[in-house]
């Protein structure tokens, strides 16, 4: 077996263009996860047990669900009820969903980890409770959980192949495409791993530092 070169440079432009359409996912997709997650988190603390119990419900379905299963519903599924998504949107949606459920944990364990004093102090301020939670409690939590959140949106861009299965032509999916017109197998899977190495690997070494950072 050997490694042909110039399979490589015709397979780079089709490559590039996997590229973006990973990030432009794993972007919108992460705005998703992390806005979604955060209003999960705050239902989860609700008093109201209309509001609590079902969101509880709803993100413990999703998170005890595979991502490609939610994919394939909201791609194949949702049509028969009337309600059609492109790929793209569907993946988005599907990540973003999906992720939310577990940013929603972080977010969690970020506001309980703000210490009681804070609480004391706003009411002692007398502090309006969307004032308290706005001003004194979201800003330190988020800066607390900003490390965990980042962990997340790599393992997004790992999960962002299961998007072949919608016919979304993110890296993968470009690189599958290129194998099947060319029969060439090696050059365009060996250029996509090492692709998705140099974007995760320092993505974790830049998130490290932030927390080493951030817990000074």
């Amino acid at each position: 077996m050997t490694f042909d070169w110039s399979a490589v440079g015709d397979f780079m432009p089709t490559f590039w263009k996997g590229v973006l359409v990973t990030l432009e996912v794993l972007a919108l997709g992460s705005l998703m996860a992390f806005a979604l997650g955060l209003v999960w988190a705050l239902a989860q603390r609700s008093s109201l047990k209309v509001v609590r119990w079902p969101v509880l419900a709803i993100t413990e379905f999703v998170r005890n669900t595979p991502l490609l299963v939610q994919l394939f519903f909201f791609y194949y599924v949702m049509p028969e009820w009337g309600i059609t998504l492109t790929a793209m949107v569907t993946g988005v949606i599907g990540l973003g969903l999906h992720y939310s459920t577990y940013t929603a944990e972080v977010y969690r364990a970020g506001i309980d980890g703000v210490p009681p004093g804070q609480w004391e102090a706003a009411t002692a301020l007398s502090l309006p409770r969307s004032r308290t939670w706005i001003a004194v409690i979201l800003p330190q939590a988020i800066r607390r959980v900003v490390p965990a959140l980042g962990n997340y949106v790599i393992a997004m861009l790992k999960d962002s192949p299961m998007l072949i299965g919608i016919g979304v032509l993110e890296m993968l999916g470009e690189a599958r495409q290129f194998s099947s017109e060319t029969f060439q197998t090696v050059e365009p899977y060996t250029v996509v791993g090492i692709a998705f190495i140099l974007i995760a690997y320092p993505a974790s070494l830049l998130l490290r530092a932030l927390e080493r950072r951030l817990v000074r």
